[in-house]
C-alpha cells in the first residue's frame, strides 16, 4: 500500500491534497447540518414550552453519540481484529449461509435449480476477502471477522438505530392523532356546567343502565372468565376506547387524584404523560442490545430464526392489548359486583392491582421491547435487501419473507392504531398518578421541595420547622415516581415503591 499504480491500495501518503480536503468539507458540513437542524429543532420545542420533546431530543443525540462511538471503535480496532486469529473448522460452523465445499466459497444468491446468480460479476460475496487476511493464512487459520463483514455490521448497527428511532416517532404521532381525536369528548365534558358531587348526591340510577357496564361486563358471556378474556382479546382491534369508557375512566381518576378539580383536563394530562414516556420508548437500553446480540448469534442457516423471532413483538403486542382492554371490564365488574343503583355518575376506583405484578409502568417496558424487536425486524430486511440483494441466501427463502413482513406492518399499525392509545388511558387506572398532573413550574418546584426536605430530614436538623421538614403527601409521591422513572430507563426491574394517595384525600 506504498503507493505507486496497479490495482493497490492508496493511502494518505499519496493521495492528492485536493481529493483529501474535498473529503473533509463534504464530511463536515454534512455533520455540521444534521448538529445545527437538532439545535434549532430543540430551541423551538422549548420556544413552545414542549419540555418532554426537548428531552426525547436529546435522548437521540445520546443514541447517536454512542452510535459514533461505536462507530469510532470498530475503525480504531478493525486493523487488531483482522489479526485475530481462529481455527478454520470454527470459521465454518453456526454460518447465515452454506459454503460451496468444492469452491469454499459462501453460496450468497439463491435459486430453485442453480447457482446461476453466484456466477454473475459483481455479485457479492457474504464474507468477501480483505487486504490483509493473509497474515492468518499464512498460519493456516481464519481471520475472527473479515474487513468486509466488519463494514457490513458497522452499517446494520447504524441502520438498526435510525430505524428504531424513526418508527417509535411514527408510532407515537399516530398514536396521539388517535387520542387527539378523544379532544372532542374531553371538551364536551368541560362545557357541562355542573358540580359533580352535587350529581352524585341528587341522582340515582341501575348500575346495569350505565353505558360503560352495558357495554363492559354485560352481555354473552361477559361474566365468564375465559369469555371476558375473549372479549377482551378482539375487543382491541375495534373501538378500543368508546366515549363512554373514556368518560367513566377520567372521572375515575379525578375523582381519586384530584377530587377537589372536577373540571380537571384528563386529555391534557394524558397527552403530557404520552410526550414524557417518549423519551423512553425513543432510547435503546442494555437489554435491547442483548436481544440484538442474540438474534445475530441465532441466525443460523436453515433454523429461520429471524421468521420466528418475528412473532415476538407480534405475540407480546396482543397480550398487551389484551390485558389493557381487561383492566376496564375489570374496573366494570367491580362497580357492578358492589352496586345494584348508584348515586350520580359511575366511579370506578383505580388501583395497581389490575396491572401485571401490580406495576402499570411495566408495559410501558413491553411496549419498548415491542417496537425495538419489529424496528429490528423491519431494519434487518431491508439491510440485507440493499447490502446483499434481494435473492441472498442470508434473505431467506420468500415464504418466510413475506409473513415477516406482514407481520411487521400488522404490529407497527395495531400498536399506533390500539396499543398505545389504550396505554395512555388505561395506565392511568393504577394507584398513583404521574408528575405531568402539574405543570413543568409547578412539578420542579414540589420535587425539589420533597428533596430538600427529605436530605434535612436525613441530617437530622432540629431547626427545621415540622411543616418544612414535613413535605406533602403530593411532593413526596412526584420524588418517588422520578425515582421509579429514574430505574425503569435503567432498566432495573424492581418492584414499585408504595405511594402515599391515602393522604392526598
Amino acid at each position: 500500500m506504498a503507493g505507486g499504480g496497479g490495482d493497490q491500495e492508496t493511502n494518505l501518503e499519496f493521495t492528492p491534497t485536493w481529493i483529501v480536503a474535498l473529503v473533509c468539507t463534504f464530511i463536515v458540513a454534512i455533520s455540521l447540518v444534521v448538529e445545527r437542524i437538532i439545535h434549532y429543532a430543540g430551541k423551538y420545542l422549548l420556544k413552545k414550552n414542549q419540555k418532554p420533546l426537548y428531552e426525547a431530543l436529546q435522548k437521540i443525540k445520546e443514541e447517536l453519540m454512542l452510535l459514533g462511538f461505536i462507530s469510532l471503535l470498530l475503525t480504531v480496532f478493525q486493523e487488531r481484529m483482522l489479526k485475530i486469529c481462529i481455527p478454520k473448522h470454527l470459521s465454518n460452523t453456526w454460518l447465515p449461509c452454506k459454503k460451496d465445499e468444492d469452491a469454499n466459497e459462501t453460496v450468497h444468491f439463491q435459486t430453485s435449480s442453480s447457482n446461476f446468480f453466484s456466477l454473475i460479476p459483481g455479485g457479492r460475496r457474504l464474507l468477501a476477502e480483505s487486504a490483509n487476511s493473509g497474515y492468518c493464512k499464512a498460519k493456516d487459520k481464519a481471520p475472527l471477522l473479515s474487513l468486509t463483514a466488519l463494514h457490513h455490521l458497522h452499517t446494520f448497527i447504524f441502520v438498526l438505530a435510525v430505524s428504531h428511532v424513526t418508527f417509535s416517532a411514527l408510532t407515537i404521532l399516530f398514536g396521539g392523532i388517535k387520542i387527539r381525536q378523544w379532544k372532542s369528548w374531553e371538551d364536551s365534558i368541560q362545557k357541562e356546567e355542573y358540580d359533580p358531587e352535587e350529581v352524585i348526591r341528587s341522582k340515582v340510577t341501575h348500575v346495569q343502565d350505565h353505558d360503560f357496564v352495558k357495554g363492559r361486563f354485560l352481555g354473552f358471556g361477559k361474566r365468564s372468565t375465559l369469555l371476558s378474556w375473549l372479549h377482551s382479546f378482539v375487543k382491541q382491534f375495534f373501538g378500543s376506547v368508546t366515549k363512554s369508557d373514556y368518560t367513566t375512566l377520567r372521572l375515575g381518576f379525578i375523582m381519586t387524584h384530584c377530587k377537589g378539580s372536577p373540571k380537571f383536563n384528563f386529555h391534557k394530562y394524558m397527552i403530557r404523560v404520552l410526550e414524557a414516556d417518549f423519551k423512553k420508548v425513543v432510547g435503546i437500553s442494555w437489554y435491547l442490545w442483548v436481544f440484538v446480540v442474540l438474534f445475530l448469534l441465532l441466525n443460523v442457516h436453515g433454523w429461520h430464526a429471524y421468521f420466528w423471532i418475528a412473532f415476538v413483538p407480534f405475540g407480546l403486542l396482543l397480550a398487551v392489548g389484551t390485558k389493557l382492554e381487561h383492566v376496564i371490564t375489570q374496573l366494570a365488574g367491580e362497580v357492578a359486583a358492589k352496586h345494584v343503583a348508584v348515586e350520580g355518575d359511575l366511579v370506578v376506583k383505580p388501583s395497581d392491582d389490575h396491572f401485571w405484578f401490580h406495576r402499570p409502568r411495566l408495559v410501558l417496558l413491553l411496549i419498548h421491547i415491542i417496537l425495538f424487536q419489529n424496528s429490528f425486524e423491519i431494519a434487518f430486511f431491508f439491510w440485507i435487501w440493499a447490502q446483499y440483494h434481494f435473492n441472498s441466501c442470508i434473505m431467506g427463502q420468500v415464504g418466510y419473507i413475506i409473513p415477516r413482513l406482514v407481520i411487521g406492518v400488522f404490529v407497527q399499525f395495531l400498536c399506533s392504531y390500539s396499543t398505545l392509545p389504550l396505554y395512555a388511558i388505561v395506565t392511568q387506572m393504577g394507584s398513583s398518578f404521574k408528575k405531568e398532573i402539574f405543570d413543568e413550574h409547578i412539578q420542579d418546584g414540589l420535587v425539589f421541595w420533597a428533596k430538600k426536605a427529605k436530605r434535612r430530614a436525613a441530617n437530622g436538623s432540629s431547626q427545621v420547622g415540622h411543616k418544612e421538614s414535613s413535605p406533602s403527601p403530593m411532593a413526596v409521591q412526584l420524588s418517588q415516581v422520578e425515582i421509579q422513572e429514574s430505574a425503569m430507563e435503567e432498566g432495573n426491574a424492581r418492584p414499585a415503591t408504595n405511594q402515599l394517595n391515602s393522604k392526598l384525600n
